[in-house]
């Protein structure tokens, strides 16, 4: 809350102190409604006095409190809408809904007519709208589930619908907690305004982002703004993507999710009651209620409307190097050669924006980077690969015919236009006064392959960095202002930063081919990921890597993310995990911060404990900006590197391990790196913790988050857990404990789980040469002696493996002393040797090995670690045991 408005509330407090009285608009009766429950009807900017409230026929009461409970409020029998008819369909109900009275004109056009769509999608997913029965609305132009008759019996959830004041009350049938319940307000529906609320069964809600904030989201009186923006993260801000998706883990410890799908600007509010509330300036009610129970599982149903994440090419699992400031071809060029000459594993090299001629896009500079041509083709004889940045702003001050970026847009009339010229509407980006291609034009893919195709026949990248498409703009909706009309001013502006929507981007009125900026944003990050994938498919024929700034619901099905301009702080590194897990729930997996910070200068210490964090963001990226002193591995002390390399190759050896693990979020929608409470929900201490997170369901990461630490505080859920790094093997015995664990400089605490086998291999200094050497297995049995994993593998760079059937997909299983795989699907002409096997605490007292029945050698270490070679062929079932 801002000092202003604290000030107004002390001051009205004085005047109705000094007079002995408050206002109510409506009776008493209507207005006894508790603090926690009131749903602001003056969510505006400016605090609300009594003519304000009056006006709106709503409640004044004001509270002497700092924390933003509203003083004007919705009375329990404030005109709403009735559902005045409903009907069954072949897919569930359909109503139609009509406003008791009309409401006060504040916020324009009130709709007075609504269609109800109630969709029994399936069991576990229930899918409801309410649009304007007479009039089409914009509704988001994404690819989600068309269902024309209802899931089979029985759902997981029961429905009622409120007639005579409307309102949705949806719960689980299982536990009979209500999920969803809209009668605590009543149903807004303006042509710019809609609002609706809801319950919440607990105040464990996580997700709605993109935030830069803690995972565990405050529901006293939060607000929380969506709208795309070039904004440094921080708190309280809205950023560069927008994700209305949250997910709550009820007090019996299952969990359900809520997505509404608009694009639109829009904030939501969360009270300590607790409950929520959607407020937009635009687009529909459309609302998915997903029933779980687990949160992996809310995860997937959430992807099987929106897509599941793309499979990652190999190699971009290996460690990226960048830096906006090489100044050279040259200079990056020595920066990867002193990479490999100190053996710090490197599969990808990047340039920012200094590579560029005069900053636009699909050029290089023909005298700094002269030689980038040369040092793709290097990187490439390495086994090595090269992506650059392109932003959406194309210059449009170019002398005729010498650039085809612009010239090509014009002759298919492919930019977004200014509504009062129907001409380009003219921005200001790097390369200066730029245009925008406008992302949902029907010729966008043509246009915008043609550029990339004839720059990758100059630089043949193997990715693509896509920055600024929010889209970003130095001037305030175009360098010639904006028009007076309701898309650049709405009755109401959701509390985004900058307090206009033209901020930092296009006028809101903006024409795009079919619609108004206004309404489609948020998607320019999405439509060019989509734009930018199907070209590279067409020029490369292999898969597409590319991460984007901006991201929408959908956006994992194109490419990853990172999380934009951070800072070199401790803050902003233990801030990066909350965004790490975030985006998992956004099934956005391959996701990662610039590690050891973008802007300011890293320490030493920091940048260690950073790349010791960052070598586990699934997306594993170094990358600062011009004026920060360089913070590549190899621009510290030889200690420091040594340090860096030691954890750089830790995660080389995991990667058999995380690919599998994108593997499975490809194959079944759900995540790569999590929270504890996706593996614990009914832990109390787990649904807070924003420090630790996990790959799949096996491998603990618990990072250095503080300076001069030598030790971490880290919690463990109930269950056994080994050491992978510090004294390996060292068994955990808890029922949910906080441990301090020993972290020296050199090292980051990882423990395997209880039940869980890992597949490792060999490092080397990229994943080509890592993909040869042999794998080995780690065992980590539950307190039953029980263990499960798996592994996937393929040629890591074909298109549609799945489909084609060109993998290879084993799983693991111990049981009784006895190891054994089962092959799902082999490799004919792929021979993948597993090498070595090494089971942790084995109580039995081993006298022999057998390995498909064959007698080998092996060793019991300390902590009754088991180990033994071995030479299989993964593509063969084997059986293993021991007596």
């Amino acid at each position: 809350m801002g000092a202003l408005h604290i000030l107004w509330k002390l001051q009205l407090i004085l005047c109705f102190t000094q007079f002995g009285k408050y206002y109510v608009s409506a009776s008493d009766s209507v207005c006894d409604i508790k603090t926690k429950w009131r749903v602001d009807c003056y969510p505006e900017t400016v605090p609300s006095v009594e003519q304000n409230c009056e006006s709106r026929g709503c409640c004044y009461k004001p509270v002497m409190s700092n924390d933003n409970v509203p003083w004007c409020y919705y009375p329990s029998n404030y005109a709403s809408y009735s559902l005045s008819k409903i009907s069954n369909t072949s897919y569930g109900y359909t109503g139609l809904l009509n406003i008791q009275s009309p409401s006060p004109k504040h916020y324009g056009k009130e709709i007075s007519w609504l269609s109800l769509d109630v969709i029994f999608e399936r069991k576990d997913r229930l899918h409801f709208r309410l649009r304007d029965a007479n009039n089409s609305r914009y509704e988001v132009p994404i690819s989600t589930p068309i269902v024309k008759k209802a899931a089979d019996y029985p759902f997981m959830y029961d429905l009622k619908l409120e007639h005579d004041k409307f309102g949705i009350i949806i719960k689980r049938k299982s536990s009979g907690t209500v999920l969803f319940n809209s009668t605590i307000a009543p149903l807004i529906y303006f042509d710019q305004f809609l609002q609706i609320s809801t319950s919440l069964p607990s105040t464990n809600v996580y997700g709605l982002g993109e935030r830069h904030e803690d995972l565990l989201i405050d529901t006293n009186w939060k607000r929380l703004k969506f709208w795309a923006r070039d904004q440094p993260p921080h708190e309280n801000a809205n950023l560069y993507g927008d994700h209305p998706l949250y997910i709550a883990v009820e007090d019996d410890g299952n969990a359900h999710g809520v997505f509404l799908l608009n694009s639109n600007a829009k904030e939501i509010e969360l009270q300590p009651a607790p409950a929520l509330t959607w407020r937009m300036v635009g687009g529909i009610m459309d609302f998915y209620v997903l029933l779980g129970p687990t949160p992996e599982m809310v995860v997937q149903q959430y992807t099987s409307i929106i897509g599941k994440p793309f499979l990652p090419p190999y190699w971009s699992l290996g460690f990226h190097l960048c830096r906006w400031g090489y100044e050279s071809s040259n200079n990056t060029w020595d920066i990867v050669k002193k990479m490999r000459a100190a053996s710090i594993p490197q599969d990808v090299q990047w340039n920012d924006i200094d590579y560029m001629s005069k900053y636009l896009d699909f050029t290089y500079d023909p005298v700094a980077f002269d030689t980038l041509p040369n040092l793709v083709s290097d990187l490439h004889q390495n086994n090595q690969h090269y992506v650059m940045i392109i932003d959406p702003g194309i210059s449009d001050t170019q002398s005729s015919g010498s650039y085809s970026a612009y010239d090509d847009g014009i002759a298919t009339n492919i930019f977004i236009n200014d509504s009062r010229t129907l001409k380009p509407i003219e921005g200001v980006v790097w390369p200066g006064k730029t245009v925008f291609p406008d992302f949902t034009h029907p010729a966008i893919d043509v246009y915008w392959e043609k550029q990339l195709r004839m720059y990758h026949s100059k630089v043949p990248f193997d990715g693509v960095w896509i920055d600024m498409n929010e889209p970003s703009n130095f001037v305030h909706g175009s360098t010639s202002s904006c028009p007076n009309n309701l898309y650049e001013n709405p009755p109401y502006v959701p509390h985004v930063n900058g307090h206009s929507l033209a901020d930092r981007t296009l006028c809101s009125s903006s024409k795009h081919f079919k619609y108004y900026h206004y309404d489609v944003h948020s998607l320019t990050g999405l439509f060019e990921m989509k734009a930018t994938s199907k070209a590279l498919i067409n020029i490369r024929k292999k898969r597409p890597f590319i991460i984007s700034r901006s991201t929408f619901p959908s956006a994992g099905l194109y490419g990853g993310h990172w999380s934009g301009d951070i800072v070199s702080t401790w803050h902003d590194l233990k801030q990066s995990i909350a965004s790490l897990v975030n985006f998992n729930m956004f099934g956005v997996p391959l996701v990662g911060a610039d590690i050891c910070g973008f802007s300011g200068d890293t320490t030493e210490e920091l940048c260690i404990r950073w790349m010791q964090l960052g070598s586990f963001y699934p997306f594993s990226r170094n990358h600062n900006a011009l004026t920060s002193s360089g913070q590549a591995p190899v621009d510290f002390s030889q200690e420091t590197q040594d340090i860096m390399r030691k954890t750089l190759n830790l995660r080389y050896s995991l990667l058999p391990y995380l690919y599998s693990l994108f593997f499975s979020a490809h194959a079944t929608g759900g995540t790569v790196a999590k929270a504890l409470f996706f593996e614990f929900p009914l832990d109390k201490i787990a649904l807070k913790i924003d420090t630790q997170f996990m790959w799949g369901n096996a491998l603990l990461i618990s990072p250095v988050l503080e300076e001069k630490a030598s030790s971490v505080r880290a919690y463990f859920p109930k269950g056994n857990w080994y050491y992978l790094t510090g004294v390996f093997g060292k068994p955990i015995k808890t029922e949910g404990e906080w441990i301090n664990i020993d972290a020296p400089l050199s090292n980051i605490p990882l423990h395997i789980r209880g039940g869980c086998i890992i597949p490792s291999q060999y490092p080397a200094i990229t994943t080509a040469e890592s993909r040869r050497n042999p794998l080995s297995l780690l065992v980590a049995p539950d307190e039953f002696g029980i263990a499960k994993g798996e592994l996937y593998w393929d040629d890591g760079d074909s298109l549609d493996t799945l489909e084609s059937n060109l993998f290879m997909h084993v799983l693991f299983t111990l049981k009784d002393n006895k190891l054994t795989s089962h092959v799902v699907s082999a490799l004919r002409d792929e021979e993948l040797v597993l090498s070595k096997v090494i089971v942790m605490n084995v109580h039995t007292p081993i006298t022999a090995v057998y390995v498909n029945n064959i007698r080998e050698t092996f060793q019991i270490g300390e902590f009754n670690i088991l180990q033994f070679g071995c030479s299989l062929n993964l593509s063969k079932s084997f059986h293993i045991k021991w007596q």
